[in-house]
C-alpha cells in the first residue's frame, strides 16, 4: 500500500493545451534536463529559450544538446549563437548522437544514481541519443522529412530507462506546444543578464522601449544583447505573467470551493449529526 507521497525534489512542467488552466508534469525528481535540438532545420534559438523557460525555477540543471553535428559545417557557429547562455553557466554541447565517443561528453551528468530527462522536438535525435547511451537499439527511430527536418513522432510515450552507468534516462515524445504555467523564473531561464540590466534602468516600470536611462536599450544598442533574444524575452515574460494570473484565479476558486464545502458540511452536521 502507499504509505506517503513525498514532495517533488525537482520538476519540469508546462501549461496543458486548451483554454482552461491545467498543468502537465513532464518529469519530476530529475537532476538534469537535456534540451535536445538538431543542427538542421530544427535549430531554433528562440525555441531553446522557451524550453529553458519551462526548466527555470524547477530545480533541475538545464543542458542544451545540439545533435547532428556530423551533418553540418556550422556547429561551431550554432554554439557561438548561444554564447549568451554559456555566459550564464548553461552548458551547450554539440554532438553526433550516433557516435559513442561524441556522446561521451554527456557522461558527467549521467553518473550512478542520477536521473536525466530528454526534451525537444520530434526528430531532434532524443531516441538516437538514448540508443547510443544504452549501447543498443532499444528505442525506435526514424528519419526526418527532408523538406523541413520535422520528425514523425516515433516516441509516443515517456520511458524511464536504466543506463549501464547506473543513471536513469527519461525519453519523452516531441512537444509542439510549450506553454508556461506561471511559476517560471526568467532569471533562471537563460535571461539572467537581461533581468539584471532591467534592475539598472532609471525607472522601475521601464518598458525598455523609448524611456531615457534604459540600461537594456543601451546594452542592445551597444551590441551586448541580441535584439531578437530580447524581443523573445518580452514575449515569454508576458506569457508567464498571463499564466500567473490564470493560476491565481484557479487557486482562488479552489480556496472558495473549500470554504463552501466546509460550510455545507457544517450545516449537514448541525441538521443530521455527524455524517
Amino acid at each position: 500500500k502507499i504509505v506517503a507521497l513525498l514532495p517533488r525534489r525537482t520538476s519540469i512542467k508546462r501549461g496543458a493545451a486548451g483554454e482552461h488552466y491545467h498543468q502537465q508534469v513532464i518529469a519530476a525528481n530529475v537532476d538534469t534536463v537535456f534540451i535536445v535540438c538538431g543542427l538542421d532545420d530544427d535549430f531554433n534559438p528562440r525555441r531553446i529559450e522557451r524550453y529553458l523557460m519551462l526548466v527555470g525555477g524547477g530545480g533541475a540543471e538545464p543542458v542544451v544538446i545540439l545533435t547532428k553535428a556530423d551533418q553540418t559545417d556550422y556547429s561551431a557557429d550554432a554554439v557561438e549563437t548561444l554564447a549568451e547562455l554559456a555566459a550564464q553557466d548553461i552548458t551547450v554541447c554539440a554532438v553526433n548522437a550516433k557516435d559513442p565517443a561524441s556522446v561521451a561528453s554527456l557522461h558527467g551528468w549521467l553518473g550512478a544514481g542520477r536521473t536525466a530527462v530528454l526534451v525537444g522536438s520530434s526528430g531532434a535525435g532524443k531516441s538516437t541519443l538514448t540508443n547510443t547511451l544504452l549501447g543498443t537499439e532499444r528505442m525506435k527511430t526514424a528519419a526526418v522529412r527532408e523538406n523541413d527536418s520535422r520528425g514523425r513522432h516515433t516516441t509516443t510515450h515517456r520511458a524511464l530507462i536504466p543506463l549501464p552507468s547506473g543513471a536513469c534516462l527519461i525519453d519523452t515524445p516531441g512537444m509542439r506546444e510549450l506553454k508556461p504555467t506561471g511559476e517560471e523564473e526568467l532569471a533562471e531561464s537563460g535571461f539572467a543578464d537581461i533581468e539584471a540590466l532591467a534592475e539598472q534602468c532609471k525607472f522601475r516600470d521601464c518598458s525598455h522601449q523609448t524611456e531615457p536611462g534604459c540600461a537594456v536599450r543601451a546594452a542592445i544598442e551597444a551590441g551586448d544583447i541580441d535584439e531578437e533574444r530580447f524581443l523573445n524575452y518580452l514575449k515569454l515574460r508576458d506569457e508567464v505573467a498571463a499564466a500567473a494570473d490564470k493560476l491565481a484565479t484557479r487557486l482562488a476558486q479552489k480556496s472558495e470551493a473549500r470554504v463552501q464545502n466546509k460550510a455545507l458540511n457544517k450545516r449537514l452536521d448541525d441538521k443530521y449529526g455527524r455524517h
